[in-house]
């Protein structure tokens, strides 16, 4: 009983599954994207069963990677506001390295928010991007310097988004914990308090109000 007071709850089942699923369509674009990219790398398309395969499949794979990343941003988005706090993170960015917190950090802190933004923004112009350079169903509707363009912006976005999700990957294999609340689900009050101390005390005055509802 007291281990299970000791977690606090930070991703719902719903929430975990969405990101797993996420996780899984951008492995599948990721890397058949690479191998359309670059041609050392053409053995990436393989992923997908076959290069022609996976021509095929790359562009719906990624409609459903968009599709599933709107869930996330309007559910995270009331959280990846910057406030003042952020940028006292921002000018402790040292200790932060150091792992040491700086700020009365919320639901998520500077760096954080930082890669919700590039990520929300890299997925859009993949989508509209791909839809532009979609064959053969949209294509034909635009004309060849629009075509160029998209190819270009799909590229370099894809690219970013990549390293993105990267960073994000080892982020969270340092921050210790951080894993567990996307596996499990839940985080120890010792982690939430040293991590995000303004989110821990709004759990508390959650629990508290929740405590004189009873």
């Amino acid at each position: 009983m007291k281990k299970s007071r000791n977690k606090i709850l930070r991703h719902s089942a719903s929430e975990r599954i969405n990101h797993w699923l996420v996780v899984i369509a951008f492995i599948f674009t990721a890397f058949s994207g690479l191998g359309f990219f670059f041609p050392s790398l053409n053995w990436f398309m393989n992923i997908l069963g076959t290069p022609q395969l996976s021509r095929l499949l790359h562009p719906f794979v990624g409609s459903v990677m968009a599709f599933l990343f709107i869930f996330m941003f309007f559910k995270y988005l009331k959280y990846n506001f910057v406030d003042k706090q952020d940028l006292i993170w921002a000018k402790n960015i040292h200790k932060v390295l150091n792992n040491e917190e700086a700020g009365d950090i919320g639901h998520y802190n500077l760096g954080q928010k930082g890669i919700y933004w590039v990520l929300s923004i890299c997925l859009i112009l993949l989508t509209v991007s791909g839809i532009v350079i979609w064959r053969p169903y949209f294509a034909d509707y635009f004309s060849i310097p629009i075509i160029r363009l998209a190819l270009l912006v799909h590229s370099l976005s894809s690219i970013v988004l990549i390293i993105t999700v990267l960073v994000h990957a080892y982020a969270a294999f340092w921050v210790k914990g951080s894993i567990r609340s996307m596996v499990e689900g839940w985080v120890t009050r010792g982690w939430a308090r040293k991590h995000h101390p303004r989110w821990y005390r709004e759990i508390l005055e959650q629990e508290k109000s929740k405590e004189k509802d009873k």
